[in-house]
């Protein structure tokens, strides 16, 4: 039977219990690996090929590393290098799990791609359109790195773990006989595994980063620090600034002078963000002001606010709080209750 659903295995018991249900579901499956950087085989594929015997289908290990590199990893430090602190997982998930594996299932005549992620799906009877929906645990939920999924790859995309909690997902997988019930979770971005993103970038760009200014708002020098990709907006620890004004927070990265903008916590808070890269899942367009939830980070209760759309993919949002280290780069998601209406990248908190 050829199969008709590919299901994205990284060697973790997501991916393999997403497998799983699948196939007792009846589906016809082939699990793929995707190799996205370095050279042998990849973490987890000795785990990943182990499940896919066990369910009985098919393994290909496919080479991303071309496309990982074009879209994620080479954007990501050109970001830092801008001054901006991107989310590399959720253009993983567009450009390379469900834009270079889409595009790779449908030469191979699969239809469809699965993958572990907890998180629903629901077809819109009204519109037609394919609804992304937060999972129904949200200690798991994540919807968020999903946001910029298009409709047409939500459309051929299958979330199998959507309604249960990891307890039961590992529950599943043990009594599945997959060895890898029990394996923990991974936790940093997959391709800086040490969380040394300064570090990484020096040795991806081959650049130095030369030190420049610590500032403070009116543009006196607190310090010098050691290569502006080494911060993020909202940053205290590793400063080595010492001051009578009590602690101090990276405020603003400044490309244009290398200088990093210090202040004290409480100016840190903006009401106001703007944003660009403007994807909406229920509909094609935001119709005047709209009252929603958003997040501006991954872990963080979504806050209430007023959205409005001022052009083709820009977006406007007006916090009722204001909202601690809105940072230029990262992912705003936007939610409808348990629906999630879209997300944006975003340019600057106000």
């Amino acid at each position: 039977m050829h199969p008709e659903i590919a299901v994205a295995m990284s060697g973790g018991v997501d991916s393999s219990a997403a497998a799983w249900l699948l196939r007792q579901q009846g589906y016809p499956l082939a699990g793929v690996m995707l190799q996205m950087f370095g050279s042998g085989e990849p973490s987890g594929a000795e785990d990943a090929r182990a499940a896919a015997a066990r369910l009985d289908i098919p393994f290909y290990l496919l080479d991303a590393r071309a496309a990982f590199r074009e879209r994620v990893v080479d954007p990501f430090a050109a970001a830092y290098e801008a001054g901006r602190t991107p989310n590399p997982c959720v253009a993983c998930n567009r450009y390379v799990k469900f834009g270079f594996l889409l595009g790779q299932a449908g030469e191979m005549g699969w239809e469809r791609v699965a993958t572990g992620h907890y998180a629903r799906l629901e077809q819109d009877r009204g519109s037609g359109r394919v609804l992304l929906k937060k999972a129904l645990h949200p200690e798991k939920d994540q919807s968020y790195v999903l946001a910029l999924l298009t409709q047409q790859q939500l459309s051929r995309a299958l979330f199998p773990l959507g309604e249960l909690s990891k307890a039961q997902v590992r529950d599943i997988a043990a009594q599945a006989g997959l060895a890898n019930a029990h394996k923990g979770d991974s936790q940093d971005i997959c391709f800086i595994p040490d969380g040394d993103y300064a570090g990484f970038i020096r040795r991806h760009t081959g650049r130095d980063y030369p030190p420049g200014p610590f500032l403070d708002e009116a543009g006196a020098v607190l310090g010098q620090h050691g290569g502006m990709i080494g911060y993020t907006v909202g940053q205290r620890r590793g400063l080595g600034v010492s001051s009578s004004r009590g602690r101090l927070y990276v405020k603003q990265l400044r490309p244009g002078d290398n200088a990093v903008v210090l202040a004290a916590n409480e100016r840190l808070f903006s009401r106001t963000l703007t944003a660009q890269g403007l994807n909406l899942i229920p509909c094609s367009r935001l119709d005047g002001p709209v009252r929603l939830r958003a997040r501006v980070r991954y872990r963080m209760a979504e806050q209430p606010c007023t959205a409005l759309q001022t052009g083709p993919d820009t977006l406007r949002l007006t916090f009722d709080q204001p909202q601690r280290a809105i940072t230029p780069g990262q992912t705003v998601v936007l939610y409808d209750g348990d629906t999630v209406v879209g997300g944006a990248t975003i340019i600057k908190g106000e």
